[in-house]
């Protein structure tokens, strides 16, 4: 069963989604001139589209067959996951402030 299609997928509306709340965040930013109420769209969409993302990165495990991939699907598994709780905290703190 071939899964690159589907990983494909998902993994790009989780790119359209961040690049979607970014290009909100903009269009706010130059309405209501409020950086923290911009960066605070930019984080919920950077961890919305991160969970897509490693939605897609959890599919390919079914196709891991080296040590090697396993390797690379860990680090990537890290940083994403990274990521987004690096995000959930500027989220957090961003709500705090305002």
């Amino acid at each position: 069963m071939d899964f690159s299609i589907w990983i494909a997928i998902i993994e790009f509306v989780g790119a359209l989604i961040i690049v979607g709340y970014i290009l909100v965040a903009i269009v706010s930013l130059f309405h209501h001139r409020n950086i923290s109420r911009a960066r605070l769209i930019v984080a919920d969409g950077v961890i919305t589209g991160l969970s897509f993302k490693l939605a897609g990165t959890l599919l390919k495990t079914i196709e891991l067959h080296t040590w090697q991939q396993i390797l690379m699907f860990l680090a990537i598994l890290v940083l994403r996951t990274a990521l987004k709780r690096l995000f959930t905290w500027e989220q957090e703190r961003l709500q705090g402030s305002l």
